[in-house]
């Protein structure tokens, strides 16, 4: 009924968004245009998009190509060895491009600069929306597992894991409910302020521009959580007058409904977008170990969006609200957890005329989260039924945590002189956390909690240009502090305050980086860099207990930040048909914060949080990035990782839990206009082990998605995707119990698009 209830009031949302659309979508016209080379030659495939980056559609063998759009309309005009343009047209047009020397990804993330594939000492990767819109699955950390090495702390899907089993790994560094990769969307992050774990829902999908990828420790920019590298979502921002609605459904009941409007008059834009996500779900336990007590996970998620901005010549200021709430079925019936989360930012972005750059950047949120625990026993409850196996459930707890956050980011970029660049900033981000907990084992307790962590960084980086060189050089100060926190248990009649309380701690950490690249030609470049990073303890790590399946992990109040050191070293080329790009990267986490096992024959396995002595992972990576045709792209990777405890009493050898050795992608898209666009995604994975004692193996497997749509005429799409379509069992943990990965699901949908004009 719930479902049904968002579904109903989403269907109200459409109707209000459409009577909303601005009167200039009605006045569209058809424009053809004929896309050719310098000489004339007509250029087959090539990509228009509109000012946003929509996708207007692709050129015929001919060269040719109608639009609807409103008078004037702005393009933007991309074809494989050619230099991109854009233009402005108002009747039909013939638009010559230029032979391109290399067709460069510009990737910002990494430096807060642009700079270009061969120009870059360090591995970044871009899904541009193209890519997310033409993938199977329709969760964004699905989405990211395209690029190689990319994984959550355990391979199920968002869509059916607890969130505490959500921290996202690069580099093979692995994780545990938190992550070692910082998570950002325009400077704001998005890691979970509670925990560190990412909510893959929460963005609108309609308002994701695109996806930017680095690999390798970026504290030295972004502080705290950078350690495995940085994963930053581009939004769509109001640039014209469009409606968008997409919507799906699939097996296991799942469904995935967006839709997006945005407005441009003069200076001011606004842009609103929303969605409903979820999935009935499937029982994770295999099916030879399932009990009584096993039922479906799932997940039913809404998510909402505005932005709205003002430009004054090279001013922008804007403003973003977003909210979103999600209630998951974690397999068992008592299992379960809900999240409200609402998040605001405001900021401005000024450029001068002499190319220097300062943006601003105030953002909070506002998170309530609720969880249940239990333990699962073989015996059957009184009067039951005779049972053999995970019989019966038993409530343990129940905790309620309010979480705010506030934080502000700041960075002036100024040139000085040919080929130098300076860049400085400072931010801050402050998380109050209050958990209250209800303990319904033994006689029972209900305890409060307050914890308050502060981190305050200032960073300088300078980049230097010339001729074939380029060198960068930065390095940050972050004051970490985790104070103010008191814990209290009420005896009946009143709050006593607890003997031991939440320990304080003050923690001052440096963090250089220094890269170096060297083009060779005009194809081909080595680079290598060097990094210090840290990760800090979240609230969640220090204070509260985390439970996945039948694994109950405990909190430790005296855990101290990861500090990493790292480098790589590697090759690129660029060629008209494409990128690739091998990397040699070794990274050593001391004092890494793991989940070390207590008492793996309780009920829950009991686990609890340490800083070990070192881990470390070593490899090679490889990224390519090919057009063999004009119609054919082909993308992917591979990835080894020596992820080992390299120091420490404890687990001295063993494999990092859940990292897998040998990790590779491969992803094919076709485009013909008459016939529409077939997407494959293909992933093969090594075997890996699910606890720190490599006790529990996980064998290797082999996934394949496939997208397919056909355009009937330029505003709607129909659509069709499969996601694991061999059906293959893939194991995502052993806690003992085996626990299995999505089956084979398979869904249909369309688009609708409306409009395009700039103004």
């Amino acid at each position: 009924m719930r479902c049904k209830k968002w579904r109903a009031v989403f269907g109200l949302l459409v109707l209000a968004a459409a009577a909303a659309v601005p009167r200039g979508l009605r006045a569209q016209s058809t424009i053809p245009i004929t896309v050719e080379d310098a000489s004339g030659a007509a250029l087959a495939g090539a990509e228009v998009t509109d000012a946003s980056g929509k996708l207007l559609g692709n050129t015929d063998s001919s060269g040719n190509l109608s639009i609807s759009c409103v008078i004037p309309c702005s393009i933007h005009i991309v074809a494989a060895g050619f230099s991109a343009q854009t233009v402005t047209v108002v009747a039909a047009a013939t638009i010559h491009l230029e032979p391109a020397a290399n067709s460069e990804q510009i990737t910002v993330t990494a430096y807060r600069a642009p700079l270009g594939e061969l120009e870059s000492p360090v591995t970044s990767s871009a899904l541009p929306e193209r890519v997310l819109r033409t993938s199977a699955s329709i969760a964004l950390d699905d989405q990211l597992r395209q690029l190689p090495g990319v994984e959550l702390f355990r391979r199920s899907p968002s869509l059916v894991a607890n969130p505490t089993s959500q921290g996202v790994s690069l580099r093979g560094l692995g994780s545990t409910s938190a992550s070692r990769t910082l998570v950002t969307e325009d400077d704001v992050p998005l890691n979970d302020p509670l925990g560190g774990w990412i909510h893959w829902q929460e963005q609108p999908e309609l308002a994701i521009h695109s996806i930017e990828v680095v690999r390798g420790g970026a504290s030295d920019l972004y502080g705290s959580s950078a350690i495995g590298g940085v994963i930053n979502v581009v939004p769509t921002l109001p640039t014209a007058d469009q409606f968008a609605l997409s919507s799906s459904y699939g097996g296991e009941g799942t469904y995935d409904d967006s839709l997006l409007t945005q407005a441009r008059h003069g200076s001011w834009g606004a842009l609103i977008a929303g969605g409903l996500i979820g999935t009935n779900g499937y029982i994770q336990e295999a099916p030879a170990q399932r009990g009584p007590v096993d039922v479906a996970s799932n997940v039913h998620s809404q998510n909402a969006l505005f932005i709205g901005e003002h430009t004054s010549g090279r001013l922008r200021l804007f403003a973003r609200v977003s909210g979103f709430q999600e209630s998951r079925h974690n397999g068992t019936p008592y299992q379960f957890n809900a999240t409200r989360l609402g998040r605001y930012a405001a900021g401005a972005d000024w450029k001068t005329t002499n190319n220097a750059a300062l943006n601003l950047r105030l953002y909070g949120s506002d998170e309530r989260y609720r969880q249940t625990f239990s333990s699962i026993s073989n015996a059957p409850d009184p009067g039951a039924p005779t049972c053999a196996y995970r019989c019966g459930e038993t409530p343990t707890k129940f905790t309620f945590a309010p979480v705010n956050e506030l934080g502000a980011a700041t960075h002036w970029s100024q040139p000085l002189g040919a080929g130098l660049l300076l860049l400085a900033g400072a931010d801050v981000r402050d998380v109050r956390v209050w958990d209250r907990e209800q303990s319904f084992t033994g006689a029972g307790s209900l305890t409060n909690l307050h914890d308050h962590q502060r981190d305050t960084g200032l960073y300088v980086e300078a980049m230097w240009v010339h001729a074939a060189w380029t060198v960068t050089a930065a390095g940050r100060m972050d004051w970490f502090q985790n104070f103010d926190g008191h814990e209290v248990t009420w005896n009946g009649t009143t709050w006593i305050p607890n003997a031991t309380q939440p320990p304080q701690r003050d923690e001052d950490i440096f963090d250089p980086r220094l890269g170096l690249s060297r083009k060779l030609g005009s194809r081909w470049a080595l680079s290598a860099s060097g990094f210090r990073a840290f990760r800090a303890p979240t609230p969640s790590e220090l204070y509260r207990a985390t439970q996945v399946g039948n694994q109950l992990t405990l909190a430790n109040g005296n855990l101290l930040s990861e500090r990493a050191t790292g480098w790589e070293a590697g090759v690129a080329t660029q060629r008209n048909w494409g990128t690739v790009r091998a990397s040699y990267f070794l990274t050593q986490v001391n004092r890494p914060i793991v989940a070390l096992t207590e008492n793996p024959s309780s009920s829950p396995i009991l686990l609890m949080r340490e800083n070990l002595g070192q881990i470390e992972s070593r490899g090679i990576s490889l990224d390519y990035e090919l057009m063999p045709r004009h119609w054919l792209a082909v993308d992917g990777g591979y990835q080894y990782a020596h992820a080992v405890v390299s120091r420490g009493a404890q687990d001295y050898g063993k494999w990092i839990p859940e990292v897998a050795r040998n990790l590779a992608t491969l992803n094919v898209r076709a485009f013909k206009p008459a016939i529409g666009t077939l997407s494959l995604q293909s992933r093969l994975s090594g075997r890996q082990y699910d606890d720190d004692a490599n006790a529990y193996l996980l064998h290797g497997y082999f996934r394949l998605d496939a997208y397919a749509s056909h355009d009937f005429g330029h505003r709607i799409e129909f659509f069709a995707a499969g996601e694991n379509l061999l059906d293959r069992s893939i194991e995502v943990s052993k806690t003992p119990t085996t626990t299995l990965g999505q089956p084979r699901v398979a869904r249909a949908g369309f688009l609708i698009r409306l409009g395009t004009t700039n103004r």
